[in-house]
């Protein structure tokens, strides 16, 4: 105890108990105030630690689409309008140096000849069906009312009678004159009116505007099967397929998340624009299928050439392609907020 006091003691200078010897302050004395800070855990941190967080995958993808959200879209169409002009103008000019189905057609035989006028015949009944079908349900506000229908339950029955009718006119034996293959074709393409009848509600004008862009896409993309070489597009079945899985997708994908967000944007970019782009490529390989089936199928075979058959492809990505040009035109692939 005396040695800590002691220790204490050396501590305190000998001035202080001899008040002759410490000199008087000429200053005021000052306060040592001491302000007390207290600081939570996190802002303890440096700067340089104190730096925004990083968005996550979900806040960016459901964050507002951009001013560009369709950019990729429509830069994705230019593209292929351009590729499809100059390839138009290097086999229509005869540029190619191997032959195309126009130049061979010289040499079909009338067989040949009557195999694709029937084809397209049929094609061009299916679009008249089609278009008949859709304004006739249109005009019947009952008929109207459940075609618009977006519960799980329509939308599978929809899918379901589409495709089943399309499975039984495919598996008829075609024979000439009028008969069930026929009445199947009549059904299919009026069901798929009916499918497309809600889109007249975006008005006749635009709608006729859209079959006028949809023939001149279809009439230019033929001609361009028609002079390229004879298995040019016939190759890009693979690839194709593919994109078809992409697209699909999309449009699933578009219908659980709405356009005003960045993924939903982009899905539905890929589904309208990347769709156009992807059934005109669907357009090139379906003509030249139909031309190669016409020129190789045996006169004498068991199972007749089937014209119904052939232009259901044709008339599918004709369809497609009308669909997603009335949806660019009334304003879903850019303008909508």
């Amino acid at each position: 105890m005396s040695t800590m006091m002691a220790a204490s003691l050396t501590r305190i200078k000998l001035t202080t108990f001899v008040s002759g010897f410490a000199k008087p302050s000429l200053l005021r004395p000052t306060k040592n105030n001491m302000a007390r800070f207290q600081m939570y855990a996190n802002e303890t941190k440096t700067a340089t630690r104190r730096a925004a967080k990083r968005r996550s995958l979900k806040e960016i993808a459901m964050a507002p689409a951009g001013p560009g959200a369709f950019s990729v879209g429509k830069g994705l169409v230019a593209g292929g309008s351009v590729l499809g002009l100059g390839a138009l103008c290097y086999y229509g000019l005869g540029m190619s140096s191997q032959l195309g189905a126009v130049d061979r057609a010289v040499l079909w035989p009338q067989e040949v000849r009557q195999r694709i006028r029937d084809t397209y015949m049929y094609f061009g009944g299916s679009v008249a069906i089609t278009a008949a079908s859709a304004i006739a349900v249109s005009r019947n506000p009952r008929l109207m009312s459940l075609m618009m229908k977006n519960s799980w339950m329509a939308i599978g029955v929809t899918f379901a009678t589409v495709i089943g009718a399309g499975m039984v006119c495919r598996s008829i034996p075609y024979q000439e004159g009028f008969g069930s293959k026929q009445l199947a074709w009549i059904a299919y393409s009026g069901i798929f009116g009916a499918v497309l009848a809600p889109m007249t509600l975006m008005g006749g004008p635009l709608l006729i505007r859209a079959a006028w862009y949809t023939a001149g896409v279809v009439g230019g993309l033929s001609t361009v099967a028609m002079c390229a070489p004879s298995e040019k597009f016939l190759n890009m079945g693979g690839p194709l397929a593919i994109g078809l899985g992409f697209v699909f997708a999309s449009s699933l994908g578009s219908m659980f998340l709405p356009p005003t967000t960045a993924l939903g944007a982009g899905l539905y970019s890929i589904s309208v624009y990347g769709g156009l782009v992807l059934f005109g490529m669907f357009l090139l390989y379906d003509t030249q299928k139909i031309i190669k089936k016409a020129e190789s199928h045996p006169p004498y075979a068991m199972q007749k050439f089937d014209p119904i058959n052939a232009c259901i492809g044709i008339y599918l990505d004709t369809v497609n392609i009308f669909i997603r040009i009335a949806m660019i035109l009334s304003g879903g692939g850019g303008k909508r907020k």
